[in-house]
């Protein structure tokens, strides 16, 4: 075991530990005064009732007279938790957890864990359009794909609140804005390199829709799954087109980086300036003599949590130049 994988070790059981001894990594405790009976009086019953009046004549002052400006539900059903994958919601909790932990500690904001066992997506939506009076915000996580982006896409039409999917804007626009750094750092241009992208789950599919945006040449692009690479000629297109039309999507507009069909994995990585990978726990997910291949310079971002695709110092032995993690203990944090 190396000297990493045995601190990974310590983190799993001091984690373990702290989350038995404290019980949680949030509580409720209250905003007012509270140092009598007058006092409830004025915060409950009778005084409330005003209140309550004024938000049933317009219910948009319930952002001005409740803590519901600042409040947000953070919700999962549990079926793409990290690289765990479908440990269903009481297991997604603690994620949850944190990243309510997260919320607060970081910018301030309210953050309430909500995790179900909804299994269709149209009742996810019609979920969160009943919560909806009892948040400002909300915020969606560890869901698996394609329904990931249904959920999203519909949510954001059918509620008047904000809705985010950190697994997909989130971390996407980080990478982006990683990847950019990283260019600079090597002194090419975003244009101008070959991208690997290395799974094409939420985050990956919405990071290439970035990409899109940036202008860069889709040709250049070349997008990995469980099924290899995704080409328009790849067996089983039509299915894909029915079973997960983003997936499809990318494979008909990148051409599979226009190469030939059924080309095995590490040819993708055959001059290629960057890879980013957002798929399954490591190590040994992508292998050093892919990286061996990548054009000088080269770029990789390893994402997957707990564990990156490749470790950090394997990527760079290979060759890698910059080297970006999932996680808060390894340099160039990008999640």
């Amino acid at each position: 075991m190396s000297e990493e994988e045995a601190a990974t070790e310590e983190w799993y059981k001091l984690s373990m530990n702290l989350h038995r001894f404290y019980g949680g990594k949030i509580e409720v405790i209250p905003k007012v005064p509270v140092r009598g009976l007058r006092d409830l009086s004025i915060w409950y019953t009778p005084g409330v009732a005003e209140p309550s009046r004024a938000i049933s004549r317009d219910p948009d002052l319930s952002f001005e007279l409740t803590s519901r400006w600042n409040t947000i539900a953070v919700v999962s059903d549990g079926t793409r938790v990290l690289g765990l994958g479908r440990v269903g919601p009481e297991a997604a909790y603690p994620v949850m957890e944190g990243k309510a932990l997260l919320f607060k500690y970081l910018g301030g904001v309210d953050a309430v864990p909500l995790v179900h066992r909804l299994t269709n997506s149209d009742d996810f939506v019609r979920l969160l359009e009943a919560i909806e009076p009892s948040f400002g915000g909300i915020n969606l996580e560890d869901i698996e794909k394609p329904k990931c982006f249904y959920i999203l896409d519909e949510a954001r039409k059918r509620l008047s609140i904000p809705v985010w999917h950190d697994d997909q804007q989130g971390t996407a626009t980080v990478t982006l804005a990683g990847l950019m750094n990283a260019l600079k750092v090597v002194g090419k241009r975003l244009n101008d390199v070959r991208i690997v992208i290395f799974g094409a789950g939420a985050s990956n599919v919405a990071f290439y829709r970035l990409l899109k945006v940036m202008g860069v040449n889709l040709h250049n692009v070349v997008a990995i799954t469980t099924k290899g690479i995704l080409h328009p000629e790849m067996k089983d297109i039509d299915k894909l087109m029915v079973t997960d039309p983003y997936q499809y999507q990318i494979a008909i507009e990148t051409n599979g980086g226009d190469l030939p069909p059924n080309s095995p994995i590490e040819r993708a990585f055959e001059g290629a300036d960057v890879v980013v990978a957002a798929s399954a726990p490591g190590p040994g997910v992508i292998k050093p003599e892919w990286v061996s291949r990548m054009n000088k310079d080269a770029i990789v971002f390893a994402l997957a949590n707990p564990v990156p695709e490749i470790w950090p110092w394997e990527a760079k032995r290979a060759g890698a130049k910059v080297v970006a993690t999932g996680r808060s203990d390894f340099p160039n944090q990008v999640n």
